[in-house]
């Protein structure tokens, strides 16, 4: 690179360039939108610590579905809220790689997790006489493991590609945080292969899990419609559509934000594709999950009665 080049120490998130009434707006409701997702996430998990009926693989995976969603918002949310109703909307070149890192890690495991989770369903509704021991809880802890150590290993790969281009300007991400994407456009280099491994990337944890998870559920639909009992139709429905729902909104919004063709106004479009990932899933997971799930609902109110007899 060329001796008079300026390297970047710091960048300008220019976030959503709206007029000031409108910010405060906006700072408002995501305020409420990421208590929500906390307190909701947080529930749910507590929930599932403290009651021992709700110590079964699939609530073992929502927990760890909860503990991402806690952390993908907390990653993403409070940089955006502070530029909201800040002046001052730059951020330091190591934290913006850094919560590049951890927002492709933590969106890497929601995948692996959520293809984990419709395998746990499979076997519990096409072979409920060899859960038990298909669904140990070595297999869970082992499944678990393997989603995290391979996610943040594919993240690291992301940042050793993205580490090696030389960044010197411009020193404005038309973002609202470092989104992969957005951040490259600084790069002074070709980033053919950052876009390259991007892609790959999404085949690997984006379409090859939607398949896996989709396959999963021709075979659990099946499978539903021979059970005999209504009763438990209905309970294998509610069960499989909460999950479907969780799906198709994690993984529609980051295969049209990654893989589907760009738009007249990308940047416009990837702010509020990136809302879904960082604010609005892990707000509407917990409900979902809480509201549609019997045995979330019956833990909860036995915690509230127990806090009334104490």
């Amino acid at each position: 690179m060329g001796g008079n080049q300026t390297w970047i120490t710091e960048v300008t998130l220019l976030g959503f360039q709206v007029d000031s009434a409108l910010e405060f707006f906006l700072f408002g409701l995501f305020s409420l939108f990421y208590t929500l997702t906390l307190l909701g996430n947080g529930v749910i998990l507590g929930l599932i610590c403290l009651d021992s009926r709700l110590h079964t693989p699939m609530y073992f995976f929502l927990s760890h579905l909860a503990i991402i969603d806690i952390s993908y918002a907390s990653n993403n949310v409070p940089k955006m809220l502070a530029n909201l109703v800040s002046q001052k909307r730059t951020i330091s070149f190591v934290p913006c790689v850094m919560q590049t890192f951890l927002y492709l890690a933590f969106a890497h495991t929601e995948c692996l997790i959520l293809v984990v989770m419709s395998y746990d369903r499979y076997v519990a509704i096409c072979h409920p006489l060899h859960y038990v021991i298909t669904m140990s809880w070595r297999v869970c802890t082992v499944l678990a493991i393997t989603s995290w150590v391979l996610s943040f290993l594919l993240a690291l790969v992301h940042l050793v590609l993205f580490l090696r281009l030389p960044f010197c300007g411009p020193h404005e991400i038309n973002h609202f945080f470092c989104e992969i994407l957005s951040v490259l456009k600084l790069a002074c280099a070709d980033t053919w292969l950052n876009q390259v491994v991007i892609f790959l990337a999404c085949v690997f944890i984006l379409l090859g899990p939607l398949c896996l998870v989709l396959g999963s559920y021709v075979r659990i639909l099946a499978a539903i419609l021979r059970i005999q009992s209504a009763e438990g139709r209905r309970k294998a429905f509610s069960t499989c559509s909460s999950h479907l729902c969780v799906v198709g909104l994690f993984f529609g919004s980051a295969i049209i934000m990654y893989m589907a063709p760009k738009s007249r106004h990308p940047e416009e479009q990837q702010k509020v594709l990136s809302l879904f990932y960082s604010l609005f899933n892990p707000m509407l997971n917990p409900l979902i999950y809480s509201l549609r799930s019997k045995e979330v609902k019956g833990a909860f109110r036995r915690a509230l009665w127990k806090d009334r007899l104490m």
